[in-house]
């Protein structure tokens, strides 16, 4: 027995212009999401999120120099690490290091390599001090932060050498936190 032949059916929300194509890109992905992920990839690379070389910054007077090799675009939630070069020019009978408390405001020290002999907070630095060092005999202090996840933005603050209560130099300094 010959059945009538029925018209196929598609399923409910399908219909024959489905199957036709709508040109160039109609079966195809857009080239939207390439050019975005392109675009992220381009930006990683420059270095705008951060994790390229740790630039240096440093400052000079007549009593002694400061270099801080420290990464000034970080991603938030990193682990980096900060090196402070110190070398004074005269002898000093109490070398301080001070650091503002808004240049690391988020962020966690996990070590500091010489520990200073003493730590205080005066006149809004946080300061470590060294004791008496020689003319010309650089110290070298290493500092391991992590940035704290809810920082993004940017630090500003001064990291200043004292020989106990004087001061013999300062260098602004300027952290930029990314997501």
């Amino acid at each position: 027995m010959n059945r009538p032949k029925q018209a196929k059916r598609f399923p409910e929300g399908l219909e024959h212009a489905h199957l036709i194509g709508n040109g160039l890109l109609g079966r195809h992905a857009s080239p939207v999401s390439v050019i975005l992920l392109g675009a992220l990839l381009v930006a990683a690379l420059a270095g705008f999120f951060g994790g390229g070389p740790r630039p240096v910054f440093s400052a000079a007077s007549d009593e002694a120099t400061l270099s801080v090799k420290t990464p000034d675009v970080i991603r938030t939630g990193m682990y980096f690490e900060t090196e402070i070069a110190i070398t004074p020019k005269r002898p000093v009978a109490d070398l301080t290091l001070a650091v503002t408390p808004s240049l690391w405001r988020d962020f966690t020290q996990n070590t500091m390599i010489p520990a200073a002999a003493e730590e205080s907070f005066e006149n809004g630095f946080f300061r470590y001090s060294y004791g008496p060092a020689e003319a010309g005999k650089p110290l070298v202090v290493k500092i391991d932060f992590q940035i704290n996840p809810s920082m993004v933005g940017t630090n500003r603050g001064v990291v200043a050498l004292f020989d106990g209560d004087t001061e013999l130099l300062r260098l602004p300094l300027e952290t930029v936190v990314r997501p």
